[in-house]
C-alpha cells in the first residue's frame, strides 16, 4: 500500500500554493478598486446634464460709446437777420392811422446735429468675425438756436404821435428773428453737410472700438 503521507503536499507546496493565491486576490481587489474609482469619477459627469454654450452678441459696449457722446454737434450756422415790425394802430373810430414800427438788426447761431441719447439698441449691430458694424442714427436737427445779444440791437424805432408804443414789439422782433434763425439751420445744404460729419465722426469711432468697416444710416422717427 501506497504511503499516505506521501500524497500530501509538502509545506514548500502548501506555502507556495498560498503565496499566489494571495496574489491573484491581491490583483483582483486591486483591478475592482481601479473600477470603482474610475466609476466614482466618470459617473456624475456621465449622468449629469449636457454642456451648454452661451454666446454674447458684443453691441452694447459700442452703443454705449456711442451714447456717451450724446449729442453730436455736426454743423454750426452764423445768421444775420433784419426784422422790420409795423404795429399799425386806428384812432378817432378808424378815421385816423397810426403806427409803431421798429427795426431790429439781430445776430445769431445755430448748431445742428444729431441727438445719440435716442439710439435704440437695435441701431446699433457689430459683427466680430468680419469686423462690420451698421448704425442707425436719427436724423440731424436744430440742437440749439440762440441770439447773440451783443451783436443783437435796435436799429430804429419810430412811434407816430398819436400811436400807443408797443411794448412787446421787440420781443416779437427777437422771437421772429430766432424763427429765421432756425429755419436757416434747416435748409437741406445744412442738413446734407451735417449727416456727412456726423457719418464721419461716428465711423471714427466704431474703427477706434475695433471695428475694420461701418455703415452709417439715417432713418427718421415719425415712421
Amino acid at each position: 500500500m501506497p504511503d499516505p503521507s506521501s500524497e500530501r503536499p509538502s509545506p514548500l507546496t502548501r506555502l507556495v500554493a498560498s503565496l499566489h493565491g494571495a496574489w491573484r486576490l491581491g490583483i483582483t481587489i486591486l483591478v475592482a478598486a481601479t473600477l470603482g474609482g474610475a466609476l466614482a469619477v466618470l459617473a456624475p459627469k456621465l449622468l449629469s446634464q449636457p454642456d451648454h454654450v452661451i454666446t454674447e452678441r458684443p453691441t452694447p459696449s459700442l452703443l454705449h460709446a456711442i451714447r456717451e457722446v450724446s449729442r453730436l454737434e455736426t454743423a454750426e450756422v452764423h445768421v444775420e437777420k433784419v426784422v422790420d415790425l409795423t404795429d399799425r394802430q386806428s384812432a378817432f373810430f378808424g378815421l385816423v392811422e397810426a403806427k409803431d414800427a421798429l427795426l431790429l438788426v439781430a445776430v445769431g447761431r445755430a448748431v445742428v446735429g444729431v441727438d445719440l441719447g435716442k439710439m435704440r439698441e437695435e441701431d446699433v449691430s457689430f459683427d466680430p468675425k468680419t469686423g462690420a458694424a451698421r448704425i442707425d442714427l436719427p436724423e440731424p436737427e436744430v440742437l440749439s438756436a440762440t441770439l447773440d445779444e451783443d451783436g443783437t440791437y435796435v436799429f430804429s424805432r419810430s412811434t407816430d404821435l398819436l400811436a400807443k408804443r408797443n411794448e412787446q414789439l421787440e420781443a416779437s422782433a427777437r422771437r421772429q428773428a430766432q424763427r429765421a434763425i432756425e429755419a436757416a439751420a434747416r435748409t437741406p445744404d445744412v442738413m446734407r453737410r451735417a449727416r456727412t460729419q456726423a457719418e464721419k465722426q461716428l465711423s471714427a469711432l466704431a474703427k477706434a472700438l475695433g471695428a475694420k468697416r461701418v455703415e452709417v444710416h439715417f432713418q427718421s422717427r415719425d415712421r
